[in-house]
């Protein structure tokens, strides 16, 4: 069993930056992890997402250039850099991880192809 613990959300103005962190427990074999976000009355939508080795990354178009996926793994801590923040980034952010690799360079913003789920940390960004 992983559990994942995000931390670093909070109230940031138009501009500003944030720097999440997802801390993970727990004896499971972690291939990748990814962030996603929910925004009120949307679906989850993916936002970036990092091997366990850190060679293959990926981005959501409307991150690109402005949010930055990390991990240190003798932390089993995975990051997500945020800067130049809009209010559209306003939303739950969820860290998850997925223990197999298989088919995750096709399916890596899709909700269903990760295993375990933090609670999730509020990202609010004032206009």
């Amino acid at each position: 069993q992983v559990q994942l613990l995000e931390s670093g959300g909070g109230l940031v103005q138009v501009g500003g930056s944030l720097r999440l962190s997802c801390a993970a427990s727990g004896r499971t074999f972690t291939y990748a992890m990814g962030w996603f976000r929910q925004a009120p009355g949307k679906e989850r939508e993916f936002v970036a997402g990092i091997s366990w080795d850190g060679t293959t990354i990926y981005y959501a178009d409307s991150v690109k250039g402005r949010f930055t996926i990390s991990r240190d793994n003798a932390k089993d801590t995975a990051y997500l850099q945020m800067n130049s923040l809009k209010p559209e980034d306003t939303a739950v952010y969820y860290c998850t991880n997925v223990r197999s690799g298989v088919d995750w360079g096709r399916n890596y913003a899709t909700p269903d192809k990760y295993d375990y789920w933090g609670q999730g940390t509020q990202v609010t960004v004032s206009s």
